[in-house]
């Protein structure tokens, strides 16, 4: 007896199903693969959160605070609440006053969509918003230049820390967040209204947002930075906290 091999159609046949079934299942589990590192990231905005209120209760009820205005950024609002984290983060042996630089396992600070970070922000994914130092009349008076300090004239508003009792919505005021759209094809920040992020609001619950989503600032960005009204104010609409 002789086995029949297969035939040149019935191979291309096998060959065309193949190829069907993965571009159909590849898409679907790079779906799920990104909302799982979706929610880890969600989980590490949680901690971020815990580590905020820890922080807060050892001061009064205050929020991270040490007279730097550039310290909505990462990595420098991390060094504040660093004994909170439970991680491994050590300041540069190299560069010990140097903010930008550190030694250590990233853990929470870093989202695991974010390409970036590791490269240019020392695996650092999420900003801290200025409206927690400085008062909400300050914020009503500020623009994106005052955030980078290249306002004419240097920069007019000292640091003023904020309590948790002045916070009038915090389930609509966001205090941190993804600084970079990591879940979505394109990379970009808090001064885009294009894709979305992960936002941690100041009664500790987390959610992805559409920049779309975001009230209008008064920077005209959806930055949560620059809240119309600072702590006062809010980020979403009142029926979208919780």
């Amino acid at each position: 007896m002789h086995r029949k091999g297969f035939t040149l159609i019935e191979l291309l046949v096998v060959f065309a199903v193949i190829s069907l079934l993965s571009a159909i299942l590849f898409p679907v589990f790079a779906r799920a693969r990104e909302q799982g590192r979706k929610v880890v990231c969600q989980s590490n905005l949680k901690q971020i959160g815990v580590a905020l209120s820890m922080y807060a209760q050892d001061y009064d009820g205050f929020y991270p605070d040490n007279g730097d205005p550039y310290l909505w950024m990462g990595r420098r609002w991390r060094w504040l609440v660093q004994p909170y984290l439970g991680q491994s983060l050590r300041r540069d042996p190299g560069e010990p006053d140097n903010p930008y630089k550190s030694q250590g396992v990233p853990g929470i600070l870093a989202c695991p969509s974010d390409e970036t970070a590791p490269l240019s922000f020392d695996s650092t994914s999420y900003g801290y918003s200025c409206a927690f130092y400085h008062t909400p009349e300050q914020i009503n008076a500020m623009s994106t230049a005052h955030l980078w300090q290249t306002f004419p004239g240097g920069y007019p508003f000292p640091c003023v820390s904020q309590s948790q009792s002045q916070v009038a919505y915090p389930a609509q005021k966001a205090v941190a967040a993804e600084w970079l759209s990591n879940h979505d094809a394109l990379r970009i920040g808090w001064w885009d209204w294009r894709e979305g992020r992960n936002y941690l609001f100041a009664d500790g619950h987390v959610k992805y947002l559409r920049a779309s989503g975001i009230r209008r600032a008064v920077s005209g960005f959806p930055d949560i930075n620059l809240t119309r009204d600072g702590i006062a104010g809010r980020d979403i609409p009142a029926d979208e906290g919780g």
